[in-house]
Order: C-alpha cells, then structure tokens, then sequence
C-alpha cells in the first residue's frame, strides 16, 4: 500500500509565466525530502473552466512519509507561496497500491 497526495490549484494570475513559476516552485520538492517516493506536477492543458490550473501528485509509502513532508522545513515555505498565488487549493490523500 502506498499513500497518494494530490493537490490541486486555481491561480489568480493565470499567466503562462505565473503558472510556470507555480510549476517549478512545486517540482522544487522533488527528490528533496525524505519519504517522497515520487512526484509528478503537471498544468492543465484543457481549459474547462471548471479546471484547476496545476496538479501535484505525490507518492508515500506510508501516512508517517506524508506525515514527514507535510512538516518538512523545505515544504513549509512553498506551501505558503502557493497559498499565496492560489484562488483555490484542494487536497485528496488516498491509499493506493
């Protein structure tokens, strides 16, 4: 079993410039925090206007993996820039095989 995070984000400025720096601000993560497993950030190519702009997917072995990252010194700050930049953010946690 592993635990799946996705957050999902509507921006305010929804630039292609502000979407790619929200972008590289969240790929940031990647291999830099113990207990990640994997993480994928990807924007949203259809335009629907019920999307959200970008999507982050990571992957836990387990919830004291996600439970490590949530409080993580380097996740804190770019969970707060995100907030700043967002509209909208929300959050799924989910066991997975």
């Amino acid at each position: 079993m592993m635990i799946s995070h996705v957050v999902v984000a509507k921006l305010k400025d929804r630039s292609s410039k502000n979407i790619e720096t929200t972008r590289a601000l969240l790929d940031s993560l990647k291999g830099n925090i113990p207990g990640l497993r994997d993480l994928v950030v990807g924007v949203d190519v259809g335009g629907s206007k019920l999307a959200y702009d970008i999507v982050l997917v990571a992957k836990f072995d387990d919830f004291e993996g996600l439970r490590g990252y949530r409080e993580h010194p380097l996740h804190v700050p770019v969970v707060n820039k995100l907030m700043e930049l967002a509209e909208s953010v929300a959050v799924v946690d989910y066991k997975s095989d």
